[in-house]
């Protein structure tokens, strides 16, 4: 899950998310799972349906357009908290029950079908808050280890000049990563570029 082979980098940043070293990148053609969300999340289309029906449809779509709707007036702060209890609202499945595979990065149309797992719940809150007209430079989608339970996992993370924030399925509200002490960032991607992460 989640593999990226990563040689001859040089260490050039600074300190930054959960204390580690930030390493910019441009070459976004290393993450072909996040490229084909992007572009199946424009081009995915279904005849509107009704959302009694079992058929994947665009009723699931607007009940999300609704949603944002409703708080696109809201402070930041607290747009963002809906946004991550909105997305959060829903269940956890693994890739592999869902398609047949062990890891499939879901576009917001499919997730909100389908529900999904962690990659899943992060990039539909990417994508609400760019809906919502945030400032997409800093907000990123951060693959990392989880050392409590020992596993590959995802959360967001939206930067900001004295914080970064972190919305994660596994907790219910929006915290600092400051305070977060058992995640260790393995690399990020938004739409523009990516990053990797090491130790000071």
């Amino acid at each position: 899950m989640f593999a990226l082979v990563l040689t001859g980098m040089p260490m050039t940043g600074t300190s930054g998310l959960f204390g580690y070293q930030e390493n910019p990148r441009t070459n976004l053609e290393l993450f072909p799972q996040w490229l084909s969300v992007l572009e199946r999340n424009i081009s995915q289309y279904a005849p509107v349906g009704n959302c009694e029906s079992n058929r994947f449809d665009q009723c699931h779509v607007k009940t999300w357009q609704s949603f944002l709707k409703r708080i696109k007036n809201l402070p930041k702060m607290e747009q963002v908290n809906a946004v991550n209890r909105f997305a959060n609202e829903h269940d956890y499945i693994l890739d592999i029950e869902n398609y047949g595979i062990e890891d499939y990065w879901a576009t917001p149309k499919e997730f909100l079908y389908n529900n999904g797992d962690c990659e899943d719940y992060a990039i539909i809150k990417m994508l609400s808050l760019k809906k919502l007209g945030f400032d997409m430079e800093k907000i990123r989608l951060v693959v990392l280890q989880d050392t409590n339970l020992r596993i590959p996992h995802a959360v967001l993370a939206i930067d900001s000049p004295n914080d970064t924030l972190i919305m994660d399925n596994q907790v219910e509200e929006v915290i600092s990563h400051k305070y977060i002490l058992h995640y260790v960032p393995v690399y990020a991607v938004n739409e523009m570029k990516w990053w990797i992460f090491l130790p000071q």
